[in-house]
């Protein structure tokens, strides 16, 4: 057996939790209380995080590693633990941050100096699981997508400041994929609400490939895809894209309205494949050739999918519009919709790149961007902000997840390993000369997936 082929197979064991473990749910009994507005008894005074300290301080001294186009600086917006996507709020200074753990966080600039004043869990008498996924209703619902439930907090940003927080369960627990299928592997999901009113989520598959008798299953529950529901009971669900490993990260675009997804590739194949993806989504049902594709690799029949050598090829699988360098993990990304930058970076796209675990010479630990071409298709993918990684000891100082527009035209950035928000703002003029772009991965584009 090949070193990939036993990697694989470790991947398929250890990744899925049992039927019968994930098949009984403990009662949430708080969150019971409060859809029926009554109190939970939680304590009312709710600790927050310090905003000051020497680990501040060395935080904001690693910030000066950073590399940035000329024009461009980085700051330190707040210290917020195991940070990860962002829902910056509609009408206050402030925004909601989720996490992997327990937690979702409330985030605030009382004084209005872009800088975090206060950082505190919101809602802690739920008891949150893996509320990774944060987003807005057009109307200003915050919804908070887990593992496999789905929550919407009416006004949240007007009443965050008590433990006892009005809330909708839109979908219970177990009710957004199979119980059978949980795992803890690829479950961070992520949201959008569209101007459909729908909200859009997307489902990681828990394999490195998933086996054959999988990829029916799969297709028809969206699990490796998009799924979209009603924000408010959840329902209309319906399966909205599939042909995906583990779209990590999701926007849409403001122009044309097209749903947009980075892609996680498969591991196990070493250092230089298969390359991540960037997807863009015209309409529904479409499918983006997982487990056969990944990229251009053919992962079917693959080192990583050898008992896979047989499927048939999806028809008009899509290939991406942008292939990423292997392994530095796209997550969260964020059509710019400011007018502080300058003009070649309107309209365009900030990736945040979570960087690689399992490469021999690291890589990522940055943020792309990406441009947006008149046709609504990708440019060609550039590096913005590197140095996140230590060239010399390969070591990691910071790994971003995820990236959101502020409404005065700057840019927050999420890190997850720091346990921060970081600001980035322009501060030259539009005549300033932007550096070389780095790590370009130029590519022809297809509509549609050919060849082996």
């Amino acid at each position: 057996m090949s070193k990939s082929t036993a990697f694989g197979k470790s991947i398929l064991a250890f990744a899925i939790v049992s039927a019968s473990a994930a098949s009984s749910f403990a009662r949430d009994e708080n969150l019971e209380k409060i859809a029926a507005f009554k109190s939970t008894d939680t304590e009312i005074d709710i600790p927050t995080v310090p905003q000051t300290g020497a680990s501040v301080d060395k935080l904001k001294a690693n910030l000066k590693k950073i590399k940035l186009p000329e024009g461009f600086k980085i700051e330190l917006y707040g210290v917020v633990p195991d940070a990860r996507y962002m829902a910056v709020a509609p009408s206050t200074n402030m925004l909601f941050v989720g996490t992997r753990k327990t937690t979702v966080w409330a985030v605030t600039d009382r004084n209005g100096d872009m800088k975090a004043d206060e950082v505190k869990p919101f809602a802690p008498s739920i008891k949150f699981k893996n509320p990774n996924g944060v987003c807005w209703t057009k109307d200003g619902f915050l919804i908070v997508v887990e593992s496999n439930r789905v929550l919407n907090f009416p006004a949240a940003e007007y009443f965050y400041e008590g433990p006892d927080v009005a809330v909708i369960t839109a979908v219970p627990e177990g009710g957004l994929i199979p119980v059978e299928e949980q795992s803890f592997n690829h479950t961070g999901r992520t949201c959008k609400v569209a101007d459909d009113g729908k909200l859009y989520v997307t489902l990681g598959q828990p394999y490195n490939v998933q086996p054959k008798d999988k990829i029916d299953l799969y297709n028809k529950t969206g699990i490796g895809g998009v799924i979209r529901l009603n924000p408010f009971d959840g329902s209309g669900k319906e399966v909205y894209a599939v042909g995906m490993r583990n779209p990590a990260g999701m926007d849409i675009n403001p122009k044309d309205k097209t749903i947009w997804t980075t892609d996680n590739q498969v591991d196990g194949l070493g250092d230089d494949v298969p390359p991540g993806e960037l997807n863009r989504i015209t309409k529904a049902g479409q499918h983006f050739g997982f487990p056969y594709w990944n990229g251009k690799y053919k992962v079917a029949g693959s080192p990583a999918a050898p008992e896979l050598k047989d499927i048939n090829e999806p028809a008009g699988a899509i290939f991406p519009q942008v292939e990423f360098p292997a392994h530095q993990a796209q997550l969260g990304m964020s059509f710019y919709t400011g007018k502080q930058f300058p003009k070649k970076y309107q309209g365009g796209m900030f990736i945040a790149a979570h960087g690689s675990w399992n490469r021999t010479v690291p890589s990522g630990y940055l943020i792309n961007f990406v441009p947006v071409n008149a046709d609504g298709t990708a440019g060609t993918a550039e590096v913005f902000a590197e140095g996140f990684l230590d060239q010399e000891t390969k070591r990691a100082f910071g790994r971003p997840v995820d990236v959101a527009n502020l409404p005065d035209g700057s840019i927050l950035v999420s890190d997850d390993f720091a346990g921060a928000l970081y600001r980035i703002s322009y501060v030259g003029n539009s005549s300033a000369a932007i550096r070389p772009a780095e790590l370009q991965v130029p590519r022809k584009r297809s509509t549609t997936r050919k060849g082996n």
